[in-house]
């Protein structure tokens, strides 16, 4: 059974970090691509981060770019979403993705607040 299960949300103020773990079981994590998305309310789901399944390779949305790392450890079968630097524009509900070809899967999400 596939599962995705998100951790590390909170509230933070602005200007603070906060980092999320995406713990992945029931398929073979080094073979897949890893992202994280996020939906904020009333808005639709955008692609935040991901790295790719060999070399390590990373891509950033303009928004985060610069404050923001993905990182991945196969070992552990985990991805982290590692976020400085923190706007209240990132509030939202942070979602890990897992991709490989067709195959597409989500976890539950983690709630994400930055309010003073």
């Amino acid at each position: 059974q596939v599962q995705l299960v998100e951790s590390g949300g909170g509230l933070v103020q602005p200007g603070g970090s906060l980092r999320l773990s995406c713990a992945a079981s029931g398929f073979t994590f080094s073979n897949y691509a890893m992202s994280w998305y996020r939906q904020a309310p009333g808005k639709e789901r955008e692609l935040v981060a991901s790295i790719l399944s060999v070399g390590d390779i990373t891509n950033y949305s303009d928004s985060v770019k610069g404050r923001f790392t993905i990182s991945r450890d196969n070992a552990k079968n985990t991805v982290y979403l590692q976020m400085n630097s923190l706007k209240p524009q990132d509030t939202a509900v942070y979602y890990c993705n897992a991709a490989r070809g067709w195959l597409n899967y989500w976890g539950q999400g983690t709630q994400v607040t930055v309010s003073s």
